[in-house]
């Protein structure tokens, strides 16, 4: 059974349209909600951070309309639908932000679960980060939410 059936409980072959923006907040989500809880601090968290981006500055949408959006979702279809959709339209150069920001988030409330560990290593495999990026990125990540 992998993480996402041991976490969250749902198996879900659901593919949900989004664009990069969409697909960039959808891998944050999950990975808030990866610990099997997702808090309004931690969703205020994400808002932040992604409303820095260019990406949602361009966008259409209110960011917080696509969080909502993207939090039914998740309810609805689960977080492998949800991470497998994001997968296939976020472009190969968001990957690694993605991940880094993933990776922060995780850090944000100052506990790093065995769930989100599994995710994380996991989410390093599904948008192809190399090893070494990905070592890279979590030691940094580390230093920074040490304080």
């Amino acid at each position: 059974m992998g993480v996402f059936n041991q976490v969250f409980g749902r198996v879900s072959d659901v593919k949900l349209a989004m664009n990069s923006a969409e697909a960039l907040a959808a891998i944050c989500l999950v990975a808030i909600a990866a610990d099997g809880y997702l808090s309004k601090s931690e969703e205020a968290e994400m808002t932040l951070r992604l409303s820095r981006m260019r990406l949602f500055q361009d966008s259409t949408e209110s960011l917080e309309h696509i969080q909502d959006s993207l939090v039914s979702r998740l309810k609805k279809y689960g977080p492998q639908a949800l991470i497998e959709s994001a997968r296939a339209v976020l472009p190969p150069s968001l990957a690694p932000t993605a991940f880094t920001i993933a990776v922060d988030l995780v850090f944000a409330d100052g506990i790093v679960s065995a769930e989100e560990r599994a995710f994380i290593d996991d989410l390093r495999h599904i948008l192809v980060i190399p090893d070494d990026l990905a070592l890279k990125i979590v030691e940094v990540m580390t230093i920074k939410n040490q304080g």
